[in-house]
């Protein structure tokens, strides 16, 4: 088994590729212990607006 070498400038892409990563991962692509890749799969959550006021209503039926 190969020993992969990682010198400052790889460490440096990765560390760049996390920051202001909130949600998501990070995947690193290894070919002949060498990186090839570094892909960034980035989520965004929003929150729900728990105001009832501004919710939809939905439709009802009134039998009278």
């Amino acid at each position: 088994m190969s020993k992969i070498r990682l010198d400052q400038e790889w460490i440096d892409r990765i560390i760049q590729t996390i920051q202001g990563l909130e949600y998501g991962s990070v995947h690193i692509t290894v070919h002949d212990s060498q990186i090839t890749q570094i892909e960034r799969l980035e989520k965004h959550r929003f929150a729900l607006d728990k105001n009832p006021a501004t919710k939809r209503k939905t439709s009802e039926t009134r039998y009278e």
